[in-house]
């Protein structure tokens, strides 16, 4: 068993929304990565940052892509930081990836720089935004077989472009 397609992406870039439209449309299942980490752990993904730190977040969440990649066939979506992970990456390898893009401004405009996004709180969050775009823009390009820029486009104009690029 094998996710149909599996969706990577920066924070604001849909991937939630754009997941489950994808999920419908196809007619398989929908399933959340993060939501399965919030599950296990018992506790919001932001309590887990606060209370246990980023380094047991990301092991949380690698386990928690691995068991998915395995479990699920429809449509998963991955938090905006799983390409961290070097195994991670690896197990994405054979899968059809899309990788939903935005642009800074787009991005903080979308997110708000909401503090349910613990990566996103601090002092200069647009100053955060942009190095984590920095720092993870080469990683979803390196797993992703698809790359649709969603700044100007709503969730469904971006569920069609998915579907046109996977070939559905």
């Amino acid at each position: 068993m094998s996710p149909r397609c599996v969706v990577v992406g920066p924070p604001g870039a849909g991937k939630t929304t754009v997941s489950e439209l994808l999920a419908e449309r196809l007619g398989v299942g929908f399933r959340d990565v993060d939501a399965d980490i919030v599950e296990t752990a018992g506790k919001p993904i932001s309590d887990i940052f606060t209370d246990d730190g980023e380094q047991v977040f990301r092991a949380l969440e690698e386990e928690a892509v691995a068991k998915a990649l395995a479990e699920h066939d429809g449509v998963l979506a991955l938090g905006g930081g799983a390409v961290l992970s070097p195994r991670t990456r690896e197990l994405l390898r054979d899968h059809t990836v899309v990788f939903l893009n935005v642009g800074m401004a787009e991005g903080v405009r979308r997110t708000g720089l909401s503090s349910a996004r613990p990566l996103l709180s601090g002092v200069n969050p647009r100053s955060t935004f942009k190095a984590l775009l920095d720092a993870r823009l080469p990683l979803y390009r390196e797993v992703a077989t698809i790359e649709v820029l969603t700044d100007s486009l709503d969730p469904e104009q971006v569920t069609d472009a998915v579907i046109e690029g996977v070939g559905q």
